[in-house]
């Protein structure tokens, strides 16, 4: 890890890219490495700048958000990618998330959420905004309106969490409810890299790829 938090910022409005820089290069932990406009130069610029975490936006030319993601995310599996969103936009952030975005932000967002976000996203938090994510659940679980299509066509008859120890399970049951690090030591009175250590045995366990899966698995499987 280095640091500071490497940033690439891929919006094709400029003063939307160029707010987000004021924002973050104020802080002394972060760093904006680079800029793209679309898919296409954001997938290039991963490859060359290798930046900790990509803010990127969905409706974009030559190549969307979602496509863009997935490609670095393959390619590049450290690389942590934020997608940029509005309320009207679910279904992009719900492909967003399945091709491996580890969680999504408002457009809207204050400063500090924004900055709050960067830092969550970089050392392995899921960043679910609350009020986005009860909208989302349903079509992620896949018997939403917004006609993305379902994980699978049915919940998987075992329970995921099994294997999982008592205290790992209680770990498990508040990252459904996208509690962070920090939250989940304050609520279950452990220290924060005792959870750290726990939420990777989880994501382990059930064999997710991060916790936005693992947010899935727990409402499906009626952990929340």
């Amino acid at each position: 890890m280095t640091d500071t938090i490497r940033t690439l910022l891929v919006d094709d409005q400029e003063l939307i890219r160029l707010g987000f820089r004021l924002v973050l290069e104020a802080e002394s932990d972060i760093e904006v490495v680079g800029e793209a406009a679309d898919g296409e130069s954001a997938v290039r610029a991963c490859r060359e700048l290798e930046p900790d975490v990509v803010l990127m936006d969905v409706r974009m030319p030559r190549l969307d958000g979602v496509a863009a993601t997935e490609r670095i995310v393959a390619a590049q599996p450290a690389v942590r990618v934020l997608v940029l969103t509005t309320f009207d936009l679910d279904e992009y952030v719900i492909g967003a998330l399945r091709a491996g975005a580890g969680g999504f932000l408002l457009k809207d967002a204050q400063r500090a959420e924004l900055v709050a976000a960067v830092r969550a996203v970089h050392r392995g938090d899921a960043v679910l905004a609350p009020a986005v994510t009860r909208r989302l659940l349903p079509a992620l679980l896949g018997d939403g309106p917004s006609g993305a299509a379902p994980a699978s066509s049915s919940p998987p008859a075992t329970d995921p969490a099994a294997a999982l120890t008592e205290r790992e399970r209680d770990v498990f049951r508040a990252m459904g409810r996208g509690l962070t690090n920090a939250e989940i030591a304050a609520e279950l009175f452990l220290g924060e890299s005792t959870v750290k250590t726990h939420v990777g045995r989880v994501l382990a366990k059930l064999g997710a790829r991060d916790r936005v899966q693992a947010v899935i698995l727990a409402h499906r499987h009626g952990y929340v």
